[in-house]
């Protein structure tokens, strides 16, 4: 398989060291801070997700499955955890939100028009792709009952109980579906032609991806502590709320790579592998990041996580997950059906942006 980020990027990590030094010589300059570490995290992302798959290569499938679960989405777990420890709840779960909406709305939309302007008719197993379809409305459900659970008048101190449960029923549940996707069911989930590349392809040496992953992840997380430390200024210096910020901004960002590799996968008419990409990164969002999210905050931060998330987020969600199952479902795209998707992403955008932060916010 290509390179997850192309060479043109590489320029990008000039904005680590100038993050870094805007952030320890200058007191004020949070909205540069802000900038430039968003700038630093997106060819950072995308090494990290060079030395994920190269890795995977050299393992079983099962491990291979659990790295990508692990690092795929590294990025996005690692501003969470530094936002949870310091308290910025609503920063997590947008940003939670964002990458589920974004992956399957953005990601999704720009391969459908990107590879449908090149091929008439992208194909695709449609079975597979209604199996993740069904997982991600599974993820809703999940986003619904507490939320259903607090505003029908349930016990609030029992809120972190039904979050904890959830979250470990969750985990279980994506256990299940890497063991259905990677070992009993995979021919629903690639195809002969990805069978082929991925067996002509030179992979990187155990060493080498082993060093780039430790790298990558050790620079992503320092940029995210910078980015994280300046998005409430930054949020207030554009004018944006911190739910906009988390639900859009960041969540591009950290889905740096997903968009690059998605994209190229689709123009190769690889549709399977794209939608792969796209929809099993929401999946390991919503089914594992969120989930672990819950368990570990009951050792960082103020106080427990939970999985109430705002009536905004969770219609978002619910919509972008219908959408979707809809065009996936018959096993066919085009690059109609990408401006649709696409549509649906702008028009949530605008209103997330114009959306006043105490509508957003946990009653």
């Amino acid at each position: 398989m290509k390179e997850l980020l192309k060479p043109s990027l590489n320029w990008l990590l000039v904005f680590v060291p100038v993050s870094a030094y805007l952030h320890y010589a200058r007191e004020d300059a949070h909205t540069a801070v802000f900038v430039t570490a968003c700038l630093a995290i997106i060819p950072l992302a995308g090494w990290l997700g060079h030395a994920t798959e190269h890795l995977a290569a050299r393992t079983s499938e099962a491990v291979g499955g659990l790295l990508n679960a692990t690092f795929g989405n590294a990025a996005e777990l690692i501003i969470a955890l530094i936002a949870l420890q310091k308290g910025l709840y609503d920063v997590v779960k947008a940003s939670l939100t964002g990458s589920i909406i974004g992956n399957v709305l953005l990601v999704l939309g720009a391969a459908c028009f990107a590879g449908g302007l090149k091929h008439k008719v992208l194909r695709f197993n449609a079975s597979g792709a209604r199996t993740q379809a069904s997982m991600m409305t599974l993820a809703a459900i999940a986003m619904i009952m507490p939320a259903a659970f607090h505003y029908l008048g349930g016990a609030v101190d029992k809120e972190d109980d039904l979050s904890l449960e959830i979250a470990v029923v969750l985990m279980l549940t994506y256990a299940a579906s890497l063991l259905f996707s990677l070992h009993t069911h995979k021919h629903l989930f690639q195809s002969p032609a990805e069978v082929e590349e991925v067996e002509a392809h030179e992979h990187w040496s155990t060493g080498k991806s082993v060093g780039i992953l430790v790298v990558s992840t050790a620079f992503v997380a320092w940029m995210s502590e910078l980015l994280v430390g300046s998005v409430e200024h930054a949020a207030h210096e554009f004018g944006m709320t911190s739910i906009f910020v988390g639900v859009i901004v960041v969540a591009i960002v950290g889905n740096a790579a997903e968009h690059s590799t998605a994209i190229l996968m689709a123009m190769k008419n690889r549709m399977d592998l794209s939608l792969g990409i796209a929809m099993g990164s929401s999946l390991q969002i919503a089914l594992f990041v969120a989930p672990l999210l819950v368990l570990v905050s009951h050792w960082i931060g103020p106080r427990p996580m939970d999985l109430l998330f705002t009536p905004a987020e969770i219609v978002a969600v619910v919509l972008a997950v219908a959408i979707t199952a809809q065009i996936s479902g018959d096993g066919e795209s085009h690059w109609l059906e990408g401006i649709q998707l696409l549509a649906v992403y702008v028009i949530l955008g605008i209103v997330f942006f114009f959306l006043p932060e105490v509508a957003g916010a946990k009653h």
